[in-house]
């Protein structure tokens, strides 16, 4: 294994102190003290809390004591002892320090003070620095590992799909272009259409809006497999739920039908809870004293509860029946919103719910149908605080059923053949879910707005960093 020449924060405060010698690298969250004595509060992004370095003024130089401040990055070394005050075990007496990076107190924006979240944004490329996205992003790193971790012990297979393709797996139209013609001066047809056929693909073609379907054909070969990638909606709105580019994890697994795929579906959600309570209780505590001091119960709560399972149409009349004012009225027929979606988890049943059945007019055309000719075997997973988790459904395999509903939606089939062959040449039943990752994020967290969720937001009028 790898011997650093430095210890992490982590590591040291779960360390018996002895006087041992010990050498940290980080940087300054605070400094304060007298002409006797200096206390400097380190970080280095391994855990939430500092060390605390203890510095005698006269064993330094004056003019290193005063570029010791907030923002400054230090090489320290020094005895690994009991801590003399509260709220840390340990503490190290600093006998040498190196000054790697000053931080100018008049320019460095991130002062021992409280910042917005919108501050904070405009700051994107320092505010892994504070206590919050520090926190945030350690999570973010230990569920990425935990969903590796839960379809490799299952036996699934990583499948990478396309990050640019030709086709529009929602149906939504609401695509990034991807071309290297001349936007100023494109080619064009005779009919004086652009001629995609000069383009670099020979073809019209986006950055993809899921990797479903090329996980379909995955999961035709090699049985259960999933994703795990970016996605891009142009969706231009500004709102705590929505990003331009997000990640997805979307597992499709051949034989499925729909109660094994929602017996997937709770069973990953609830490891991924397990996993963070398990492994991520300092940051969790954390976001639990400075945001929401229901989240940790919350969290415990989704792990150890069975979930509830009914039909949309069950769903609609619970809310129709329920004397609610709704900004968005409900009635059969009509998407849910969030508002509908958290109030059957968060006050009627004050437990996560997955629905299913939802009428086939408003879902995706390759989802199955079932006998009513009026719903499909679509399935959405509802979470407390957040409404829809989860979406997935068990997918249409049948081609003469898929094809008559390529044909309601205007979608052609020779633009589809290559999917259409997995129907033709040894179709099976087979599901499928979709997981938006930072949706995932804000549930774990607590956080309320998705663009501090992920380290660089894209968002209408914004692509910074």
């Amino acid at each position: 294994m790898i011997q650093l020449s430095h210890s992490k924060v982590k590591i040291l405060l779960a360390t018996p102190p002895a006087g041992q010698e010990v050498t940290v690298k980080g940087w300054v969250r605070t400094k304060r003290g007298n002409k006797q004595v200096a206390f400097i509060a380190l970080n280095d992004g391994s855990i939430v809390h500092s060390i605390q370095v203890v510095a005698i003024p006269e064993n330094f130089s004056e003019e290193l004591m005063k570029s010791i401040t907030t923002g400054a990055c230090l090489k320290v070394t020094g005895k690994l002892v009991e801590s003399q005050g509260s709220g840390q075990p340990v503490e190290i007496q600093a006998t040498e320090i190196e000054l790697y990076g000053i931080a100018d107190p008049n320019t460095y924006p991130l002062q021992k003070k409280g910042h917005s979240m919108e501050f904070l944004r405009d700051i994107a490329h320092l505010r892994p620095r504070t206590n919050t996205f520090g926190a945030v992003l350690r999570v973010r790193h230990a569920m990425a590992y935990a969903i590796h971790k839960y379809f490799n012990d299952l036996g699934f297979c990583y499948l990478h799909t396309p990050i640019i393709t030709g086709s529009d797996a929602e149906g939504a139209g609401e695509m990034f272009r991807v071309t290297t013609l001349d936007i100023k001066n494109p080619p064009r047809t005779e009919e004086g259409k652009i001629d995609y056929n000069l383009d670099f693909f020979g073809r019209e073609t986006n950055l993809t809006v899921s990797g479903q379907l090329e996980g379909e054909l995955g999961a035709m070969a090699l049985s259960d497999i999933y994703t795990f990638g970016p996605t891009f909606r142009a969706e231009n709105s500004n709102t705590p739920r929505h990003l331009a580019e997000f990640w997805m994890i979307e597992p499709e697994m051949a034989f499925y039908e729909i109660k094994e795929n929602m017996d997937l579906a709770e069973d990953f959600v609830k490891f991924l809870v397990r996993y963070a309570l398990e492994n991520c209780a300092d940051d969790l505590n954390f976001f639990n004293q400075m945001y929401d001091n229901e989240l940790v119960d919350r969290l415990k709560m989704v792990a150890e509860t069975e979930f509830v399972r009914m039909s949309y149409t069950d769903a609609v009349e619970i809310l129709v029946n329920s004397a609610q004012k709704w900004e968005f009225p409900v009635s059969w027929g009509s998407d849910l919103q969030a508002e509908h979606e958290r109030y059957l988890v968060e006050k009627h049943f004050k437990k996560p719910v997955i629905l299913t059945n939802y009428p086939k007019k408003i879902k995706a055309f390759y989802m199955f149908q079932n006998e009513d000719g009026l719903t499909v075997r679509g399935m959405d997973v509802l979470f407390p605080k957040i409404g829809e988790i989860i979406g997935g459904s068990q997918r249409e395999h049948r081609l003469e059923k898929l094809t008559e509903r390529m044909h309601e939606q205007n979608i052609e089939e020779k633009d589809m053949w290559w999917y259409l062959d997995t129907r033709r040449f040894g179709t099976a039943p087979h599901s499928g879910f979709g997981l938006g990752f930072e949706r995932l994020i804000l549930f774990i967290t607590g956080m309320s707005n998705i663009r501090d969720v992920i380290p660089f937001p894209r968002t209408p009028r914004n692509a910074e960093f």
